[in-house]
């Protein structure tokens, strides 16, 4: 019977035995890294477990491993070890941005990463109407609780542009009110650059200060350059202005559109500085800030001779181009007046 092999010396030194365990380990650890970066990528590119849409907000200063663990935590992504592997190994663990995001249902750590890391935040709008005095910005500014931060002082009167806003959650109000002025500049520039060439007044100051009253004296679109031709032709003409706003205006500042009162012949007797039955031309500064559409018509006003005008009973007024006519004109808008007292509906303009 032949004898077996034997095995060499060489084969069984404790180096060589050594060298191939070390050779086995590695083959499998390479084989294993291979596998989980596998396991990892399909992890990473997978649909992932949320249900439904949800909003998260990322706070500023938060480090990669409390969000992915929020993420985790939260049913968003399904393991945050893979997603912090995957941050480091794109570059997208130095771009992670603070915000409100909206993540859709079904989303994969992937699509979840590009989200966060391209800033793609949640915009909000806030609406500020034509008209609001700077006060009543500021007041509903504080009252939204998307903005952050507190505003140091009361914005000049006239400074501000009224219209829709885009906002983050977050967003210091302060940033919001640079916004405000930086889009009323813009605004007043282009509007004076095109305003019609007799105007009788001399400066985008004036401009914003006449706007103001036409701002207040209606709402109605197709009125404002008609109103604004008013006051033009009265300033043309050395008339006073008689504006009505003017007057709570200098008598309540900010605050007097909450008023919600009627003016008494007292008030218009009362010494004010805004007082436009008192004073010849225009008041010392805004009374509101006016909105594009009463910039544009102030400073492009409608070709009329009309010096005056009265509520109509229908929201809107009744123009005219002497005083007889005015006259005429109150008499049957406070007769109108009358009769809604007598109905039990009061006076509206």
């Amino acid at each position: 019977m032949p004898k077996g092999k034997r095995r060499s010396r060489v084969a069984r030194h404790p180096v060589v035995l050594f060298a191939n365990m070390l050779l086995f380990l590695l083959v499998a650890g390479l084989v294993g890294g291979v596998a989980a970066l596998v396991i990892g990528q399909r992890m990473y590119t997978a649909e992932g477990p949320l249900q439904q849409d949800v909003a998260i907000l990322i706070e500023r200063g938060s480090a990669l491993e409390f969000i992915a663990r929020g993420l985790e935590e939260q049913g968003i992504i399904t393991n945050q070890y893979v997603f912090l592997a995957a941050a480091q190994a794109t570059g997208a663990a130095g771009k992670m941005q603070a915000g409100e995001y909206m993540i859709p249902a079904r989303s994969s750590m992937e699509q979840v990463m590009q989200r966060i890391a391209s800033g793609d935040v949640i915009q909000h709008q806030i609406t500020f109407a034509e008209g609001l005095t700077s006060y009543q910005v500021v007041q509903r500014m504080l009252e939204n609780d998307i903005l952050t931060g507190p505003v140091a002082e009361i914005p000049p009167e006239g400074s501000l542009l009224p219209e829709t806003y885009r906002i983050t959650r977050g967003m210091p109000r302060e940033r919001l009110i640079d916004s405000m002025k930086a889009a009323h500049n813009r605004a007043v520039e282009r509007i004076w650059a095109a305003r019609s060439p007799d105007l009788p007044i001399d400066s985008p100051a004036e401009l914003v200060v006449l706007a103001s009253i036409v701002e207040k004296e209606t709402g109605v679109d197709g009125e404002r350059g008609r109103v604004a031709a008013v006051f033009e032709n009265r300033l043309k003409q050395g008339m006073k202005l008689q504006s009505d706003p003017t007057i709570l205006y200098g008598l309540y500042g900010g605050e007097a559109w909450a008023q919600g009162r009627t003016l008494f012949q007292s008030d218009l007797d009362r010494p004010n500085p805004y007082n436009t039955y008192q004073i010849a031309g225009l008041p010392p500064g805004p009374i509101t800030n006016p909105g594009v559409a009463a910039l544009e018509a102030t400073a492009q006003p409608a070709e009329t001779k009309d010096l005056f005008f009265v509520a109509d009973g229908s929201g809107g007024h009744v123009f005219s181009e002497t005083y007889a006519e005015h006259q005429r004109n109150v008499t049957r808008w406070r007769q109108i007046e009358a009769e809604r007292r007598a109905a039990g509906t009061g006076p509206t303009e």
